[in-house]
């Protein structure tokens, strides 16, 4: 299977060269990929607006000036977000930092978006929060067009484009990745009719994954595509929201079975969440650092 980490902005709290550091580890020890999730702002729970999953005030690098600072430091690993946010984000200017990421790191980059829940933050960034589906489906279509076409004409309700140039395109070109997070039948559609993966965060059995990945092939057959083609990414364990959530990654042998029976259900590609290992008791980037390495040594061991 290929192996991802989650990477743990709490990191940066012991300094750059921390974060440095534990990002050239990942690599060391063998991790194929490193996402970073995204969140620009956070609301803070007030009248009228419903509470999130998580703590506002939990540290988060922005994605994309984390990865580049990353992609500087490592050579084999490639990069990601899992997920960015894309239509609280003006999609050519991703288009372009993308395009740079990708380019300074040797083509290496693999870009995972969603729609995001939260409409607070959607309001702090002046975008809309009610037509977010439509503009998702024209902002991924619009990157693959500067990614590239010399020149981009685009017809669009949300990013009309007359006649646009963007360069240096990514190395990949058409094929840098795009993978789609959601787990929802308009998610499944976007996946299976736009995305080269799925980006799965809260598979728990699996009956809910076989209903997903078939509608996502479904979904890909009707529009012409090979399903086949479609990449399967889960975390190992959805984010920690209780006490058992936050000791699970202290359970190596329940992280192993785990793992097996995503790999049972068709994932290829697998998450580690180690801001998730750093709340089950590993509370510094030395720790962090040993326990990825316990714990791939066992995966590629026992699941391969």
């Amino acid at each position: 299977m290929k192996l991802t980490v989650e990477f743990p902005s709490v990191s940066y709290r012991e300094g750059p060269a921390a974060v440095t550091g534990l990002a050239r580890a990942i690599e060391r020890i063998g991790y194929d990929h490193i996402d970073i999730f995204d969140h620009v702002v956070m609301g803070v729970p007030i009248e009228g607006r419903p509470r999130g999953p998580y703590n506002p005030a939990m540290p988060i690098l922005e994605a994309l000036m984390a990865l580049s600072y990353i992609a500087a430091v490592t050579t084999r690993v490639t990069l990601g977000t899992e997920v960015l946010v894309l239509p609280q984000r003006q999609p050519a200017l991703v288009a372009k930092q993308v395009s740079t990421l990708d380019t300074l790191s040797g083509g290496r980059v693999r870009l995972g978006v969603g729609v995001g829940w939260q409409e607070a933050e959607y309001e702090a960034l002046g975008e809309s929060y009610r037509t977010r589906g439509a503009r998702m489906d024209e902002a991924i279509r619009l990157l693959r067009a500067y990614w590239t076409d010399a020149e981009v004409s685009f017809a669009s309700a949300h990013y009309p484009t007359v006649s646009m140039a963007m360069e240096p395109k990514p190395p990949q070109g058409a094929r840098l990745p795009i993978w789609i997070g959601g787990y929802s039948e308009a998610a499944f559609r976007r996946v299976g009719r736009l995305g080269d993966g799925w980006l799965g965060s809260r598979v728990t059995e699996a009956a809910d994954a076989r209903q997903a990945i078939e509608a996502i092939h479904r979904h890909a057959e009707a529009a012409g595509r090979d399903p086949g083609a479609i990449g399967l990414q889960s975390m190992v364990a959805p984010p920690p929201r209780d006490a058992a959530g936050k000791t699970f990654y202290a359970d190596h042998d329940a992280v192993v079975a785990r793992v097996a029976a995503l790999k049972a259900m068709g994932f290829g590609w697998v998450a580690l969440n180690a801001t998730a290992i750093f709340q089950a008791g590993a509370r510094s980037v030395a720790a962090m650092t040993e326990q990825l390495a316990t714990l791939h040594d066992r995966l590629r061991a026992e699941v391969g």
